[in-house]
Formats: structure tokens, sequence, C-alpha cells
């Protein structure tokens, strides 16, 4: 039974607890939920034993969310900024005045002075994606920036590299590989990233089992690691150890000369531009003895099968994009790109790389940014310079910025100068669930619902998960107070300033398109789309689509809603794909583009600094997620504090002992936490979890103490990865201090 026809059922007799299938919306695995509501509001979550992939399993933050959706100190209503204080005001006053004030922007300044900032919750929100996308296309805005530069815009760049469209990113075959080499990830805690794998500890778990590998390269000693074989390599090494390897393999011969032919071009090219990098020659930088390195390149090119995994600690460093870059030629030249057991390209549920080749809506170095001339990705620029973009005089200047789902004072570089520069917008505007510390100085925050009060599907991780799956939820609850959804709010502000998302100018290919959506929805040209009309349409013309009763079987909303639980699409990924995948003209892999030949050529470590003899690189936590879990009761239980792990080693040549606080300084600022001594953590090598120090309008959060570690990073535009405009997060120079 429907979820929609169980609330029917449940209204009609009067029943006043109800249970609902849903999904979690915090992380990748979208673990099955059952949600609990009596009389209107949400009593509990508990794992939903009937979903066909997690079974019955979710982690801590998925059922600590009924604290987030019943928080007091929740924004459930439209506030305006009055002197150092917030005022509730009705919708339309908000409405009606950010509009008034946007239009005078408008035309004194032009729209290039408005911009938009969105978080990494809106992944999981199909219709907040949907409508920044049309508002951005149908205002023009160039200033748009996301977490995607502080997270994965890396591999991104890569695959567009590689395969020539961004948005095929393969993911490993945990089901079929005989050995899993994984680097900077650590997905017992973050239950995988870039992929979509609930229960993924039993996934890993099995392939040791099986008579297989699972080999963590990391700095630390993670909790992934702890369960496997270890590499502890030095921070922002990976590129030196990826190279390293594929040297070793194309010397040694052992690299699939048949899957080269028959894939890749630029072969050759990419065995001259690593020649230079033997295991000896890389030992220093990446701290690993040669002998080692080559033993692990040996042993991934003569598996049966492989997969090769990057995750956040790879995607944070000086070479990002080049790393996510190596990872999959390392997959192809040992002859595991495309092939089971190996890592591989999964189905999209609704065409968008099709889509997109054929229109261009997004793509990679279309523009260009004011400050640092960096190219974009996905229509975003790089969260970095965002701070300078409002700060720096002329045509262009970034004057009035919306922010949604993010909070990009706790999550960018230099967090002050970003604060600072927030002070001299001309309006900001933010939508969110709570006052954090990003809004606090904003001009209106405006209410957003949480994931349980809007229907919702996982559109962009169907492709991303190793047994394809998918599943629709309605709303579990009606939305606290006058929160809105972010779409309608989007699409009310676009309103105000004479904008229709999906409504483009009739001389952009878009509009097109468009165009004949729109003229296909009940009512005609005039009806302004909605959510759920849009991702039926994209659905049923999408690969999995039923194409309006031609594909019997296919999928619709009407389907997925009569599979509450979810519904597996497929038993695994198909492999023998890449043609359809590559979007290259010669439809083959590119091995040896040139702006990876120059990050090799001149690929050099950062000379040691004996002011700075130690790296700091961020880690995840088990009961954190990002900035914006601390204020739930049950995932802040026992005593939890900010603390930085340091080898033992380390801590005492300056004297630091375990609860002791101490100094950590970069060249670019300092900070303050609490030391934790383990031999986690490679000798040099000082990890700080992220997302800490609050000051906001969360109060367990903000009582939590802790600092930000991103006071420690820079935005210079020589330290920001210029391919791709990654922030560098890992593996910054510091010193230790007692406090």
């Amino acid at each position: 039974m429907c979820c929609c026809s169980l609330w029917s059922r449940c209204c009609l007799e009067g029943v006043s607890q109800r249970e609902i299938p849903t999904y979690c919306r915090i992380c990748e695995p979208l673990c099955g939920l059952i949600a609990t509501v009596e009389d209107g509001r949400l009593v509990r979550l508990r794992a939903d034993k009937e979903h066909p992939l997690s079974q019955g399993n979710a982690c801590p933050k998925g059922i600590a969310f009924t604290e987030i959706q019943n928080d007091p100190d929740r924004v459930l209503y439209p506030l305006r900024r009055t002197g150092d204080g917030f005022e509730r005001v009705s919708w339309d006053e908000a409405l009606d005045d950010i509009g008034g004030r946007l239009r005078a922007l408008i035309r004194d300044h032009g729209r290039e002075s408005l911009g938009w900032y969105f978080g990494n919750p809106s992944s999981f929100s199909y219709s907040h994606t949907l409508w920044i996308v049309g508002f951005q296309l149908a205002a023009g805005l160039r200033h748009v920036y996301s977490a995607g530069s502080q997270d994965v815009n890396n591999r991104f760049v890569a695959s567009q590299l590689l395969y020539g469209s961004l948005i095929s990113v393969p993911v490993p075959d945990l089901d079929r590989t005989d050995f899993l080499l994984m680097l900077g990830a650590n997905p017992v805690v973050s239950h995988g990233s870039v992929m979509s794998v609930p229960r993924i500890r039993e996934k890993l778990t099995a392939i040791p089992r099986r008579g297989g590998r699972v080999v963590v390269v990391d700095p630390r000693r993670t909790e992934t690691a702890r369960l496997f074989e270890h590499v502890g390599i030095r921070p922002d090494a990976d590129a030196w150890l990826l190279a390293a390897m594929l040297q070793v393999i194309f010397e040694e011969g052992l690299a699939d000369e048949q899957a080269l032919r028959r894939q890749a071009s630029g072969a050759s090219e990419l065995r001259g531009a690593v020649a230079r990098f033997t295991p000896e020659a890389t030992a220093e930088v990446t701290g690993l003895e040669p002998d080692r390195v080559r033993a692990l390149a040996r042993d991934l090119a003569r598996a049966d099968s492989a997969a090769v995994y990057g995750r956040t600690g790879t995607c944070l460093g000086r070479h990002a994009t080049l790393v996510a870059f190596l990872i999959d030629a390392l997959a192809l030249v040992t002859g595991n790109l495309d092939a089971p057991g190996g890592v591989v390209f999964g189905k999209e549920l609704v065409a968008v790389s099709e889509l997109n080749a054929r229109l261009g809506l997004i793509g990679y170095g279309k523009n260009r940014s004011r400050i640092g001339d960096f190219p974009d990705v996905l229509g975003t620029f790089p969260a970095a310079i965002m701070a300078k973009e409002m700060t720096t005089p002329g045509p262009g200047r970034l004057r009035a910025l919306f922010t949604s789902a993010g909070n990009p004072v706790s999550s960018v570089p230099n967090p002050r100068e970003l604060a600072s520069a927030i002070k001299q917008l001309d309006l900001h505007v933010s939508i969110d669930l709570y006052i954090n510390e990003t809004n606090r100085g904003a001009d209106y925050i405006l209410p957003a619902t949480t994931f349980l009060e809007r229907d919702d599907i996982p559109l962009p991780f169907t492709a991303l998960s190793p047994t394809p799956y998918t599943q629709y939820t309605e709303r579990v609850v009606r939305p606290y107070g006058e929160a809105r959804e972010e779409w309608q709010i989007i699409d009310a502000i676009a309103t105000r300033i004479g904008v229709q998302p999906f409504a483009f100018g009739p001389a952009r290919t878009p509009a097109r398109l468009l165009g004949a959506l729109r003229r296909n929805l009940p009512g005609g040209s005039k009806v302004r789309p909605t959510p759920p009309l849009l991702v039926d349409l994209a659905l049923r013309t999408g690969p999995y689509g039923d194409l309006f009763g031609l594909r019997r079987g296919g999928l619709s909303l009407r389907k997925l809603r009569r599979h509450p639980h979810g519904l597996v699409l497929a038993d695994a990924i198909a492999t023998g794909v890449l043609r359809d995948v590559v979007q290259h003209k010669d439809n083959r892999v590119h091995l040896a583009p040139a702006e990876i030949l120059a990050e090799l050529r001149f690929l050099t470590a950062i000379p040691t600094d004996p002011a700075y003899p130690l790296r700091v690189i961020g880690m995840r936590e088990l009961k954190s997620h990002n900035s914006w879990m601390h204020n739930a009761e049950p995932l802040m239980r026992g005593n939890r504090e900010h603390a930085a792990r340091i080898n033992p080693e380390d801590a005492a040549s300056v004297g630091i002992s375990t609860g002791d606080r101490c100094r950590v300084t970069s060249p670019h600022g300092s900070i303050e936490v609490t030391a934790q001594l383990t031999d986690d953590m490679t000798p040099g090598t000082v990890a700080i979890p992220h997302g800490w120090g609050h000051r906001g309008g969360w109060r367990r959060a903000n009582a939590a103490g802790g600092a930000n570690p991103n006071d420690l990073m820079s935005t210079a535009t020589a330290d920001i990865e210029h391919l791709a405009g990654m922030s560098n997060l890992n593996g910054i120079p510091i010193r230790l201090d007692p406090a």
C-alpha cells in the first residue's frame, strides 16, 4: 500500500498515530526509515526492516533526526533583522521587501550582482536542486557557489577530462571485486560517499571473507582501516603514490594492453608522464617504502578484479583533480574500468547526461570567475572566492547573496574573511532550518522544511548505487509553523523580479526543450510546473521510464507510489557500457589531456618549513554531519568534545598530553582545541574534525564549544586548486604548542 493511501485510510478511520515509510536524506546510503506520527507531530524514527537494501539498518544520525524535526531552536517563521536581533514578519512582508530590494539592485548593478550559495543538503532534495538550476538559468545568475568546492567538484572535472561528461562517475563494484583500494575514504563512518550503499560495512567485510583484500590508504588508521590493511601515507601525497603505482605497472609490463587498445587514447603519453615517479623518487613525499609501493601495484594489477576508490581525503589537497583522474586511470590501465568487480558506471534515473550532451545546459569552463579566473563546474564557482567577490570593486561585484541549506562561514577556508565580507552585502537572505554562523547577520531568514516535510526522490543517486535502486516518498508530516519548501520560496522570489524558472528567452537553446515540456503539461504553457509533475515527466522519459505506456514495466511516479519501501531496479550495474558513457568524439577515454600532463610535469612537493613541521587533515565523526547536527541531544551524549588527534611522539616533542588544551597554528591562523593522543595517527599528522565552533542560534551546539579548523586555511587564489576550484583543506603545514 502506498503511503498516500495509508495516510488517507488512517485519517478516515480516525487513527491519531500512523507509521509511514520514508528514507533518510542526511547522507548517501539513503537508508529506509519508518516515521511514527501522532496528531501531526513526529514521535520517533526507526530503521525500516522492509527496505530492500538497508534492511532494518540506520545510523545514529538518521534515528536522531526526530530531534532536528522537533527542535525548539528551529526557525519556523520568517525573520527580519532588527539591529542585533530578528523580528517575526509575514511571508508577504518578507518576500515583497526582498523583491523590491532585488529590483533596485538589478536596476543599478544588473543581475550579475546577484548570487546564490547552496549547501550539501540541497543534493538530497530534488525540488530544491531543480529550482536553483531553473532560477539560475532564467535569471542569468553568474555568482553561484556550492559546497561542491569543499567536497567533490574535482571528481566531476576528472570525469569531464576522461570521459567528456562531468557527471559520468564510476563506482566500485563492491559485490564482485577481489581487491578494493581505498584512498582518503572512511566509509565505516561516512557510510560511503559518491556511492550509495546501505549496510556498507557488511559489503566491505564480505570482500576478505570471500578471499579478497581491502587496502585503505590514509594518514590516519581510520575506523575503516582498523578492519582491513592500512597504508599510512603522508598527507596530500596521493598523487605521488598513484603516479608511482602507474609507473611500476607500465615499467613491469603489467598493464592490460587489450583494455588500453579497446578503451583509451593517450596511454603512451601517460606512460611517459609518470616515468619519473618511481617508488624510490616518491618515497620522501609519500613516506612509503619503495618495496611496499611496488607490491601494492603488482597485487592490484594481478588481481582477478580490482576497484580503486577515493573520497574526501583525496579531494581537498593541492592536486585534487589530478588525484581523481589517476584513480580512474589506474583502474583502466589494469583492465578494471567498466568490468565486473572493477569500477562501473550506473544508469541514471533521469537522462541528464544525454540531455546535457545535446543541449549544453551545464558544463565545465563555460564561464570564468571575476576573481582568480577559475572555470565554472556545473555552473558554480569556488566558494573560497566568495568573500573577495563581495569586497572587490568593479562591474559584477557580488552585492546580494542567497544562502540555502548551507553554512559557508563554517565550511569555507578563512571563515573570518567571509563573515566580514557578508556584512558589506546590500542584501543577504538565508533559507534554512536554523540561525547559523553564516546567516546570523542576514537581512532575512526564511524557514525551510525538513526532509520529512516534503516529497522526494533521490535522482542523482541511482547511478551511484552498485545495486540500482530508487524510492519515492511523500511528506511524512505537514510543515511545522510557517516553514515552506525551498522550491516554493525560490519560485516566489523569482516571481517578484519578473523571472520564471524553466521559462527562458526563445533565443536560448534550453528554452526550446523546456518550452516543449511546458506545452505537454495539463493546461498548456500557462501552467507553472511543480516538482512532482516535472520529475514524473523526466522519470517516464528516462532510461528506466515507462515512456508513457510504450515500455512495459517502466517507471512512473504512480508506480513508485505503489512501492513505499523502494524498488530495486537491477541486481547489479551492467558492464560493457563505456561507449555509451564516453562523450568524446572519438568514443575513447582520454588518458593524456593537456591539463593532466601539465599537472604531472610540474608536480612538486611543498618545501618543509621548520616553523610548521606537522600537517593537519580533516576527519569525519560518526555522530556529526558537517556543521548542522550538533544541536541534537542524542548525538551529543557522553561528554563529546572537539579534539585534535595527535601522534604521541609529536605530542611529547612539545610537552602535550591527552586532555590538554593545545594551540594549532598555520601560516594563515590559529585555533585552540583539546588534545587526544592516539597511535592511529601517522607521525607528523594531526587530524581535527570539521563542523565545530558554533556561534549561531542553536543553544546546545554553541555550548559544545570547539573551534573551526578552517581558520587555519587560506583563500589566496594561489592556494585554490586551479582545475576545479577546490578548497585546500588537507595537508596544511602547522605547528603545535601548549595553550
